[in-house]
């Protein structure tokens, strides 16, 4: 009796011993391919619209000419006087003129040529 108790006993000692089944192992490149795809979504999802917005405030800072109503980051409306190479001149008031970097332009309200800007 006690020998089959110690027979019973070693079994499961027996069997998680076992050397595993030597087979090709593919794990590497699922990672690799996961890892690869991740990449890419995250391209596809967030660096690729952000360039592109960037690309467009650029062009929209660019253009910027006097006589321009704009929309700047503070939320206020103003028109643009003077352009220098690295900030703007734009009057908010009757007798008020602020210098405002180029930066801080939210957005064109109204070109001064009197067509419809985008207004956002």
């Amino acid at each position: 009796m006690i020998k089959m108790l110690s027979l019973v006993s070693q079994l499961p000692l027996a069997q998680q011993t076992a050397p595993a089944p030597a087979g090709p192992s593919q794990g590497g490149f699922v990672m690799i391919v996961f890892w690869g795809l991740f990449i890419a979504a995250m391209w596809f999802l967030l660096i690729a619209p952000q360039r592109k917005k960037q690309k467009e405030q650029q062009r929209m800072v660019s253009a910027l000419a006097a006589g321009d109503e704009v929309l700047l980051a503070g939320g206020i409306y103003g028109e643009i006087t003077s352009v220098r190479p690295d900030r703007l001149i734009v009057r908010i008031g009757d007798n008020t003129k602020v210098e405002v970097e180029k930066g801080f332009i939210h957005s064109v309200v109204r070109k001064s040529g009197g067509a419809a800007g985008e207004k956002k």
